[in-house]
């Protein structure tokens, strides 16, 4: 009777806790037939017996009977919840999750690479052509800006129209319409960002043909894409301002690509870049403070020529906010 008694009370202690915790680390269940189980810090097979520690009272060795213990299902559980246990990394199933992680891994990267932080919540978008970070009531924001010829073909991606600069020559290679430009910018120093495509060279000529400038050879392209090219370096040029145009001659523009001033009314004004990770942008910096007036992102091309097809905007800390520029986006804080 009093074995009887015994086995009874070691059956009833398997009873598990309902909804209870997660097995702490170094824990094992086994696992009974009738579905409740025991958690064990240890257990051995001695004859038709199961010695085991329990992992809740502490009270030294119980002992059932073995035929209550369903071995399958104890051994399944204990083996899926070894928090010990590491995959073999040569197993086809530890290839597949760390090939599924260099994917997952790359293809974040090349999403921080397409629309990289340029200010604290401000990302560039995944699209193409030229924008610029500005300040306005001490917000940063980003600005898209067009390009533009002297035909008013407005184009928000990116347009080849080139054009070489001889020793002389007084016809504006560079004449806009209207005395100023849509966007201004509030900053002496506006950072630009230019998309790039690392994955050609720089775009080649197509249609060219040579016109008479006075003095100045222009080589017309009307190619487009969608993309600037990254071997290509930028200045910019300060316009001259007349009642209803803003202009620049190949007189003016000698000193394109030098750095330094050029004959005339108009300023150059060098510029620093950089690729930007992942190859998707690049920056662009003036080397230093841009006056009040309007002025030109110029293109310069191999060869010694430049893209006629510049991205015009103005200078002016006290004009309005550009519409349809990017603010930054806000982060909700944690509670």
């Amino acid at each position: 009777m009093r074995a009887l008694l015994a086995v009874v009370a070691a059956c009833l202690a398997l009873l598990p806790a309902m909804g209870g915790a997660q097995d702490a680390p170094g824990r094992q269940r086994l696992i009974l037939k009738d579905g409740s189980y025991q958690v064990v810090v240890r257990y051995e097979v001695k004859g038709d017996r199961v010695r085991f520690l329990s992992a809740e009272r502490g009270e030294g060795w119980e002992e059932l009977p073995q035929s209550l213990v369903d071995w399958d299902a104890t051994a399944r559980y204990n083996h899926e919840h070894a928090p010990q246990a590491t995959p073999d990394p040569n197993s086809p199933a530890a290839q597949e999750a760390a090939e599924l992680d260099r994917q997952a891994a790359a293809q974040r990267a090349e999403e921080a690479g397409r629309q990289p932080e340029v200010a604290p919540g401000l990302r560039l978008p995944d699209e193409s052509g030229v924008w610029a970070l500005d300040s306005y009531n001490n917000e940063p924001r980003l600005v898209r800006i067009r390009q533009s010829d002297g035909d008013l073909n407005l184009d928000m991606g990116h347009s080849v129209k080139g054009a070489a600069i001889s020793q002389g020559g007084a016809r504006d290679l560079i004449r806009l319409q209207g005395y100023k430009a849509v966007v201004s910018f509030h900053v002496a120093r506006p950072v630009f960002f230019i998309a790039v495509d690392t994955r050609s060279q720089a775009p080649a000529r197509e249609d060219a043909m040579v016109v008479d400038t006075h003095g100045a050879s222009s080589e017309k392209t009307g190619k487009s894409d969608p993309q600037a090219s990254p071997e290509n370096s930028y200045a910019l040029v300060r316009l001259r301002v007349g009642k209803n145009e803003r202009a620049a001659s190949a007189l003016q523009l000698r000193g394109l690509g030098t750095g330094g001033e050029a004959d005339g009314s108009a300023e150059i004004v060098a510029t620093e870049r950089r690729l930007l990770p992942g190859g998707h942008w690049m920056q662009v910096e003036p080397r230093s403070d841009l006056n009040l007036g309007q002025y030109s992102l110029i293109e310069l091309l191999p060869g010694g020529g430049f893209n006629q097809d510049g991205w015009d905007f103005g200078v002016n800390p006290m004009a309005p906010d550009n519409k349809g520029g990017f603010s930054p986006v806000q982060k909700e804080e944690a509670p």
